[in-house]
C-alpha cells in the first residue's frame, strides 16, 4: 500500500528513491531498552514525554548543525528527555547508521532510529532500541513489524491520515507516531493528530502508545497535544534549532 511518488512532495519523491537504493548486511539482535516505558515513566515522574531528535539538518529547515550528535544527544538527556530519536538517513538528514551507534553507546535512554525503511534487509544496518516504519510507504507493514521485532527492535509505525492508523492498529502496532506535517506541501497541521487519533477506539487507546510528530515547538502546542491524547511528543526542529539541553528542559518541563 505504497503512496505514487506523484502523491508526495520532490523532497519526498528523492528520499524515497534513495532509500530504495540502500541495503545491509548481516543481522541485528538487539537488547532493546523500552521505547513505550521511557514515555509512561517520564509522565509518572512528573515530566512531559520528550523524544528529542538528533537531526543535523532536513529538507524543511535551513542550514545545518556541526556540533558533534554525541554532545548533543547528551545535552538533550540532561535537559530531561525521555529517550532520542537519531536520523540514519545521510544524503537529506545529514544521519548515518555510526551516528546512532555512537549515540546509543553514550547514553541510557532508549534510541529510535529514524529513516525510510522500506524492506527488511534495512533493518539490519544498526542496532537501536526502536525503528520507524511510515505506514504510507511500507507494502507489508504486518510482515515489516514482525521481522523488526524478531530482531529486538520496538517499533514506531507512523501515520499521517485515520485511515493509515487504521492499517498501523490492524497490523499490529502498539506504538503510532501521527506526524502533523503532511507529504505534499510538507506543512504543518497540528489538527492533523486530533483527526487522526478519533480513530483510535477507547479499549484500543490503553494498549497503544501514541505519539505526536512535528509542529511542537512550545508549552502551548505541548499542552494541546497532550490534551488531544498524545503520550509522548518528538521534537526535532525546536530542539535543534536553538540551545539543546535549555530547549529540552524547557518542553519537558511542565511545573
Amino acid at each position: 500500500m505504497t503512496t505514487s511518488d506523484e502523491a508526495v512532495a520532490p523532497a519526498i519523491r528523492s528520499i524515497l528513491a534513495a532509500a530504495r537504493e540502500r541495503t545491509a548486511t548481516g543481522t541485528v539482535d538487539v537488547d532493546r531498552r523500552s521505547l513505550a516505558d521511557a514515555v509512561a515513566a517520564a509522565a509518572a515522574d512528573g515530566r512531559t514525554p520528550v523524544i528529542a531528535e538528533v537531526k543535523p539538518t532536513s529538507p524543511t529547515t535551513d542550514g545545518a548543525r556541526t556540533e558533534d550528535p554525541v554532545a548533543l544527544a547528551e545535552a538533550m538527556v540532561d535537559g530531561g528527555a525521555a529517550a532520542l530519536s537519531v536520523l540514519t538517513e545521510p544524503e537529506h538528514f545529514g544521519g548515518s547508521p555510526e551516528t546512532l551507534r555512537r549515540v546509543r553507546a553514550a547514553v541510557d535512554v532508549p534510541v529510535l532510529r529514524k529513516d525510510f525503511l522500506l524492506r527488511e534487509a534495512q533493518l539490519d544496518a544498526v542496532a537501536a532500541d526502536a525503528v520507524l516504519l511510515i505506514a504510507r510507504f511500507v507494502d507489508d507493514l504486518e510482515g515489516m513489524l514482525a521481522a523488526a521485532r524478531e530482531r529486538g527492535f520496538q517499533v514506531l509505525v507512523e501515520a499521517h491520515t485515520a485511515a493509515e492508523l487504521e492499517r498501523a492498529l490492524a497490523a499490529g502496532a502498539d506504538v503510532v507516531g501521527v506526524n502533523n506535517r503532511d507529504l505534499a506541501a510538507l506543512e504543518v497541521d497540528l489538527s492533523t493528530f486530533e483527526r487522526v487519533v478519533e480513530a483510535v477506539p477507547a479499549a484500543t487507546a490503553e494498549s497503544v502508545t501514541l505519539i505526536a510528530e512535528s509542529g511542537i515547538d512550545s508549552l502551548e502546542t505541548v499542552a494541546r497535544m497532550r490534551e488531544a491524547g498524545a503520550d509522548g511528543l518528538l521534537v526535532g526542529s525546536a530542539i535543534m534549532d536553538g540551545p539543546v539541553a535549555a530547549t529540552t528542559e524547557r518542553l519537558t518541563d511542565v511545573s
